[in-house]
């Protein structure tokens, strides 16, 4: 049973949208997917609300910052969504949990700074406990400075760049909607498809 970790001590950096197209990915492919919500703002758990029951089932994992424990029996996948400023024995809890963590990260100049300590010490984390880590650029536009600075920055690291996400409002509106990528008709987001192969891939998605 893999379990998905989506983290970044970094508020408003799509968290979140990463974590619930993740698991709709997993739902859609017929696995009894269960996605956690540890953030308080609970924006995961309140895209399952909007979720309509005839969309392949996705189902809330009751969890605190506090409290990780494994999940019932009959889960095949779990994908958790973390807090902002997760640090310490919140951070050293999920690690204990987790297969795969995922850092979601702007091409911002705040972002990045605000992100460096984080990424350095999930690095050497990562390495001691043998987690699979990687980071997903989000909110990209395409020719930027940003986008070159993100990626210079990426360059330094020891945890891998897994793909670019574009900034696009088809993500805003199929969360409105308690919707993934992968419940709409694959025309309409075909770019954004693209650009989720690598990550997918990187999942080990089947």
């Amino acid at each position: 049973m893999p379990v998905i970790v989506v983290a970044n001590p970094k508020g408003g950096v799509g968290k979140s949208t990463l974590s619930s197209n993740i698991a709709g990915y997993f739902a859609r492919q017929g696995h009894a997917v269960m996605l956690g919500d540890v953030d308080r703002q609970q924006s995961s758990r309140l895209w399952l609300r909007l979720r309509s029951p005839e969309l392949p089932r996705i189902v809330t994992w009751d969890i605190s910052a506090d409290h990780i424990a494994r999940p019932p029996k009959g889960t095949t996948h779990v994908v958790l969504d973390t807090p902002a400023g997760l640090h310490g024995k919140g951070l050293d809890a999920v690690m204990k949990l987790a297969d795969r963590v995922i850092v979601p990260l702007q091409a911002s100049l705040f972002d990045i700074y605000a992100t460096q300590d984080f990424l350095a010490a999930l690095a050497r984390k990562g390495r001691a406990e043998g987690k699979q880590l990687g980071v997903v650029g989000n909110r990209i536009k395409d020719h930027t400075k940003a986008t070159e600075h993100l990626c210079t920055f990426l360059d330094t690291l020891d945890i891998p760049l897994i793909t670019l996400l574009r900034d696009t409002q088809n993500y805003a509106h199929l969360a409105a909607h308690g919707l993934s990528l992968w419940d709409v008709p694959a025309a309409k987001v075909e770019k954004d498809l693209a650009q989720w192969a690598p990550l997918l891939g990187w999942l080990g998605a089947r």
